[in-house]
């Protein structure tokens, strides 16, 4: 099996890949290193993959023309996943050019590798910001997608709409999934379960957004991973060869496309993640309460009824372990006493 993986170097894009590699798959890793956060993290985790004779390393951006048609002729991949994105919420009012570039041009160029190099099965990374202002509860695949709060949510819910349109138009067998609040080893250092390592440790505040009553659906890391890979089983079929394995499908109705999230469906409240982060520091935060910033919603929540329907099971990491097993690895990765 030869597949393509985009943000290789990122945060899921790693344990994916060394998943990947781990069950004997040839991976080609595309990756631009952004400097979006610490660049020395992310050549680690291309060096911890390099540790496997099949995977081979390809450095360019999404929006250079030619860098992805030239990657799937020499890789000539069965399975992409494309999760490389210009990602963060408040990072969107900050540099907003940059999602454009990224998530929209890079996408572009990426369905139209796939346009040249068909594959077995597209996988495309979203995101639960992309139910934006929605406030029904759990948020459900066919749920309108409207809404979006920031132009991070809006590039994503293009990115679904331009996938659509290519599955439509050349019959590619694509999953679209919709990740929610992913954590663990290997972390992203703008989130806030690393933040907030890095700050109590370092005997400094950390400011607690929505006053630590916001509600996040947190998905362990190895959850994720397991999910996204099932799911690459489960290709869509096409409009005259499948039809909807039940109400809350999300397949289209014109094109072998599907939307499907992946949480465990269970929030927890940011207080109570601090509380759990702290048990395994063994120590104390001094929080600094604060309103949510804009763009930042009360609470998050899956609705895991398409995914259990599809691959049998849920993410159901406790969320104390998956903190236990991030923590030890900062300690390691970090050197800190």
């Amino acid at each position: 099996m030869r597949a393509l993986v985009t943000g290789s170097a990122g945060f899921v894009g790693h344990a994916l890949s060394r998943r990947l590699l781990s069950r004997g798959c040839r991976v080609t890793g595309f990756d631009g290193f952004s400097d979006y956060y610490d660049v020395e993290l992310k050549r680690m985790r291309h060096r911890d993959l390099a540790r496997f004779d099949g995977f081979t390393e390809v450095e360019a951006q999404l929006q250079t023309p030619g860098a992805l048609i030239d990657a799937f002729a020499a890789a000539k991949p069965d399975l992409v996943f494309h999760l490389a994105a210009q990602a963060g919420v408040r990072y969107s009012l900050i540099n907003p050019g940059s999602y454009v570039d990224a998530n929209l041009v890079g996408t572009a160029n990426l369905l139209e590798a796939v346009r040249a190099h068909p594959v077995r099965h597209l996988m495309v990374a979203s995101t639960s910001s992309a139910y934006g202002g929605n406030t029904q509860m759990p948020f459900r695949e066919t749920d309108r997608s409207v809404t979006p709060l920031t132009l991070y949510a809006a590039s994503k819910i293009a990115t679904e709409a331009m996938a659509h349109s290519y599955a439509h138009l050349f019959s590619v067998p694509t999953t679209a999934f919709r990740f929610f609040t992913v954590y663990g080893p290997w972390g992203r250092p703008d989130m806030a379960l690393f933040l907030f390592t890095q700050k109590i440790l370092a005997g400094e505040p950390i400011e607690v957004f929505g006053e630590g009553a916001a509600e996040r659906d947190f998905t362990y890391i190895d959850d994720l991973v397991d999910a996204i890979l099932r799911l690459s089983e489960c290709p869509p079929p096409l409009p005259s060869q499948g039809a909807p394995v039940g109400e809350a499908d999300s397949l289209s109705d014109v094109a072998p496309y599907r939307l499907v999230n992946i949480g465990g469906g269970r929030p927890v409240r940011l207080d109570a993640m601090i509380a759990a982060l702290e048990m395994s520091l063994g120590r104390k935060a001094h929080r600094i309460l604060k309103p949510l910033p804009p763009g930042d919603v009360v609470r998050t929540h899956a609705s895991t009824e398409l995914l259990e329907t599809l691959i049998g099971h849920v993410p159901e990491t406790p969320l104390e372990t998956g903190i236990a097993a991030f923590v030890a690895w900062y300690r390691e990765h970090y050197r800190d006493a």
